[in-house]
């Protein structure tokens, strides 16, 4: 099958938002499988830290501190791994950050921020990647990581969702550009994920600081039960072991489990769609 890899290892893995959550559990695993593992994140010392800890268990690995919001710096990483390794041959666009607040209340600089990370650092790492895979013309993969968020609707949350949506929506767009060569592509779609995206805030830049706001309430009620939902979610390991078998067979969407909450409130957002009705289903309120 056309962008399906039989093979992982001593194949080459460029993981981003890789210092903790999702993005450590796929660089991890990754390093399990063997492969040899580029890991990519805008904070150093956690990073390092990371590229420590696989370099320890005997895998290759290079850490590049890198703000995917910055298309030079994910030119850089890539042309680092190459240099590092040959060749790419996995890609996870998987830093991602999390606001909360109503959407008339929510300030521009929430907007851009997530936006910016959620978003574009998709974008650029597709661009900087999906080029040197084409021109090597051997299988290889790309995922991006979206969201429950992605493929549900819920208040409270309008620049995640938004952000989520939109991810779902290129890596459809991608994954239909590129089914009859040699890359494929999946989206990963988390729900409640045990990783510190509810203190993203950490990593926001000085001029995107969240100034004073009339009313916090609302977003410190949301941003508080996100950390709270997130402590008590699934361990990222799991989104590694899916993400693993979503490469092997080519398949584009990695949903959370049939039967689950999540899956019943996507089924009736697209019930709703179909039909044409307001919306009618549960709202789940957190994403990974």
């Amino acid at each position: 099958m056309l962008g399906r890899m039989e093979e992982l290892r001593d194949r080459t893995a460029v993981v981003t938002g890789a210092a903790s959550g999702i993005g450590l559990a796929l660089s991890q695993r990754f390093a399990a499988e063997g492969m040899r593992v580029v890991l990519a994140d805008i904070e150093a010392e956690p990073l390092e830290s990371a590229r420590r800890a696989l370099a320890d268990s005997g895998a290759e690995a290079i850490a590049v501190q890198t703000d995917v919001t910055q298309p030079d710096q994910l030119s850089a990483l890539a042309q680092a791994s190459v240099d590092a390794f040959g060749a790419v041959h996995v890609l996870c666009n998987n830093a991602g950050v999390f606001t909360a607040g109503a959407s008339w209340q929510v300030p521009r600089s929430d907007y851009e921020w997530v936006f910016n990370v959620n978003i574009w650092g998709v974008i650029h790492g597709i661009q900087a990647f999906v080029p040197i895979m084409l021109e090597q013309d051997e299988p290889a993969h790309v995922v991006n990581t979206a969201s429950m968020a992605g493929v549900t609707r819920a208040p409270m949350a309008s620049a995640y969702y938004m952000s989520k949506h939109a991810v779902l929506s290129l890596s459809e767009t991608l994954y239909l550009e590129l089914e009859n060569g040699p890359v494929g592509v999946s989206v990963l779609c988390p729900e409640v994920i045990n990783t510190r995206i509810g203190s993203a805030d950490r990593n926001r830049p000085p001029h995107l600081k969240r100034g004073e706001l009339d009313d916090p309430s609302t977003f410190e009620l949301v941003e508080s039960a996100l950390k709270q939902a997130t402590a008590q979610g699934l361990d990222p390991s799991v989104m590694a072991e899916r993400v693993v078998e979503a490469i092997h067979d080519n398949q584009l969407y990695i949903l959370s489990e049939a039967g689950g909450a999540w899956r019943a409130a996507c089924d009736a957002r697209l019930e709703d769609l179909r039909l044409a009705r307001n919306p009618s289903g549960p709202a789940l309120a957190l994403g990974n």
